[in-house]
């Protein structure tokens, strides 16, 4: 359906030009939507940076999302109760995957920011940007924080993702731009031709391209 995350983050960028008045932030879920979440930002010539959430799997299942934790003042944890009574799962091992989680959290941001604070959102149009959802546990994690950090709106924008998904995403959000919902949905590397692993320093530089475009066009904030 398509090529890489490249493509499909140009093809999303089309579909969202009707915001780029309204000059938009956009954060990529890392790894695999900052490819994304770059072309988006390369067309609406918007700042580019990152929500950093990580998904607390289940038992032996770790695809299987249990919950997720994300990062900011006073960490927020998401757990899918239903499913961890379900499975029976023991409080002790989401306490210890939470701090295992927030531990990783923070060395991706020394990794991906070092120093640098996160851009300023209040007020602001945020476009999330992932590649792809399945069940929707860690993005409805980054949509709450960021709507915790004061977005004026919160616009949801992936390539792929199922429909009865969206529908549950859909109270968090003013909008949701979503390009394909196949079904069955199988997984979201599926519905790529090329889905390779992303390395910590793809993300780096992705974001240090963005933000010395940023510096320097006119207006920026290097000017």
């Amino acid at each position: 359906m398509f090529a890489d995350r490249s493509a499909a983050g140009r093809e999303l960028s089309r579909r969202l030009q009707h915001l780029r008045a309204e000059q938009p932030i956009v954060l990529a879920l890392p790894r695999g939507g900052v490819p994304v979440g770059f072309e988006i930002a390369e067309e609406l010539d918007a700042p580019l940076d990152i929500v950093l959430v990580r998904k607390i799997g289940a038992p032996g299942q770790p695809e299987l999302a249990l919950g997720a934790v994300v990062d900011g003042a006073g960490a927020q944890v998401l757990i899918d109760e239903e499913l961890a009574a379900a499975l029976a799962v023991d409080p002790a091992y989401i306490e210890g995957e939470t701090r295992r989680q927030l531990a990783e959290i923070e060395r991706r941001r020394e990794a991906y920011l070092g120093r640098r604070p996160p851009t300023p959102i209040a007020g602001r149009t945020a476009i999330v940007a992932d590649d792809g959802i399945a069940t929707g546990s860690t993005v409805r994690a980054a949509l709450l924080a960021t709507k915790r950090s004061s977005a004026g709106r919160v616009v949801l924008a992936v390539p792929v993702a199922p429909q009865e998904t969206l529908a549950a995403l859909r109270p968090e959000v003013d909008e949701i731009v979503c390009l394909a919902t196949p079904s069955p949905f199988l997984a979201v590397g599926a519905h790529y031709q090329q889905f390779a692993q992303l390395a910590d320093e793809d993300v780096v530089s992705l974001l240090r391209r963005r933000r010395e475009k940023m510096t320097h066009s006119p207006g920026g904030p290097g000017e």
